[in-house]
């Protein structure tokens, strides 16, 4: 059920918003003060069993339960003094100036692959006939087919394409708010994501930073672009310190995405001075490098022991040659340990995900075991059903535990830290 309290954050003015109204996150575990989430809607209503697949999911959460269960995660957000925003209101705000609204129309219907051009034109009178926010709403849900109802199929397009039962998609990953944009120091990566299902929710950030109030003329710099012909999803990007940033090559980013963040990191004269390049098994189970590794205090990291094996990890650094800057890209021969230690000057604590069993390990880290959100040094959000290393993250490295309830929101792949794009940090 709906609080007071949902419902009057859900409806903000983005004056409400001036607390921290710039980006700043320099760390993994830092303080945070502000966060973007997407309460799920319509969207989930919309899976079928027949476009799991397409629309990269496993199954079909209940939307009531899902509902239930992020709020009480917001909430709990809340009460530990994190100013929570919602995707869906900020991009409904974004769009209030009525060119914005119609060159974001334009831009959704292009992007949603509606090919002909007499199908575009009733989508258009169709999207202009809503509010901005039941407009963001619906757009995120997507159109059936019969909503169109005096749309005349009269190209032998419109006729041949009748069959599937949307117009456009919907985006029911959009709850994970980590992977579109990744805030990096006082910037964001603006992603490229690796398919077209996933990239569509990108238009929803491009739209915010570029007009929001909060945001446009805050001289935001971007660290990669949604137009690049290479991959990057945010689950791939952890803020180490404030002078190293580790960067996952995976199922779902590039190397060469990776050469690109850290290229126009070192030539903005960032304070980052180290890129480290996760290169991890290419695979649904192992998605991002937040699904197998997080950090969860200064000295401590959740990890898959999966990984640890065929984990490999380059060293990049900035070197200024006669012909202008050089990356110098070292092979790193030590145990993650120890390139943790190195970068982060103190020893390492790996925690791994079910406790190091075989069994637990696998069927918690598939759960999102090892995929924490740290709300402050030693204080993270875990999921209830990863019992095995929520004991052990406790009992055993006395890390402060908010449990939250995850029947529903799990069956996304995609646990606290995916659920969460923190764009306020305090410095450590």
């Amino acid at each position: 059920m709906e609080t007071a309290l949902l419902k009057k954050t859900l409806n903000e003015s983005p004056a409400a918003y001036a607390v921290h109204n710039v980006l700043n996150v320099t760390s993994e575990i830092g303080q945070l003060k502000t966060v973007l989430l997407h309460r799920p809607g319509q969207e989930i209503e919309n899976l079928t069993p027949e476009l799991l697949e397409r629309l990269l999911f496993d199954d079909i959460p209940y939307l009531k339960v899902a509902r239930e269960e992020h709020d009480y995660f917001a909430n709990v957000l809340r009460e530990n003094g994190v100013k929570v925003l919602y995707l869906e209101t900020l991009a409904a705000e974004a769009i209030k100036d009525q060119g914005v609204k119609t060159q974001f129309i334009s831009q959704f219907i292009d992007e949603a692959s509606v090919e002909s051009e007499s199908l575009k034109e009733a989508l258009t009178e169709y999207f202009n006939s809503f509010s901005n926010q039941d407009l963001i709403n619906k757009m995120m849900a997507g159109i059936r087919r019969e909503e169109l109802r005096d749309f005349h199929r009269i190209s032998l397009y419109d006729q041949v394409n009748n069959l599937y039962p949307f117009i456009c998609d919907p985006m029911p990953n959009l709850y994970f708010t980590r992977d579109p944009f990744a805030t990096v120091g006082n910037g964001i990566t603006m992603n490229h994501m690796r398919t077209q299902t996933r990239n569509r929710e990108t238009i929803f950030a491009k739209y915010i930073f570029k007009n929001h109030l909060q945001f446009k003329d805050a001289q935001i710099p971007f660290w990669f672009d949604r137009e690049e012909d290479t991959s990057l999803e945010g689950g791939d990007v952890l803020v180490l310190s404030d002078t190293t940033l580790a960067i996952g090559i995976s199922q779902r980013t590039d190397a060469a995405s990776v050469e690109k963040v850290c290229r126009r990191l070192f030539q903005n004269n960032s304070k980052f001075e180290t890129v480290l390049a996760f290169h991890i098994p290419s695979s649904r189970a192992f998605m991002h490098l937040d699904t197998v590794f997080t950090m969860v205090d200064y000295d401590k990291f959740t990890i898959h022991s999966e990984i640890e094996g065929p984990l490999t990890v380059y060293e990049m650094t900035k070197h200024n040659g006669k012909n202008g800057l050089k990356i110098k890209i070292e092979k790193q021969d030590m145990k993650l340990e120890d390139i943790l230690k190195k970068h982060l000057g103190r020893d390492i604590a790996l925690i791994r995900c079910g406790n190091g069993d075989k069994i637990a390990g696998a069927r918690e880290q598939w759960n999102d075991g090892a995929n924490t959100l740290a709300i402050a040094p030693g204080e993270v959000v875990v999921y209830s059903r990863n019992h095995v290393t929520n004991k052990v993250l406790s009992e055993e490295y006395g890390v402060k535990l908010h449990i939250i309830p995850s029947s529903e929101l799990s069956r996304g792949r995609g646990g606290p830290r995916c659920m969460s794009m923190p764009l306020y940090r305090e410095n450590l």
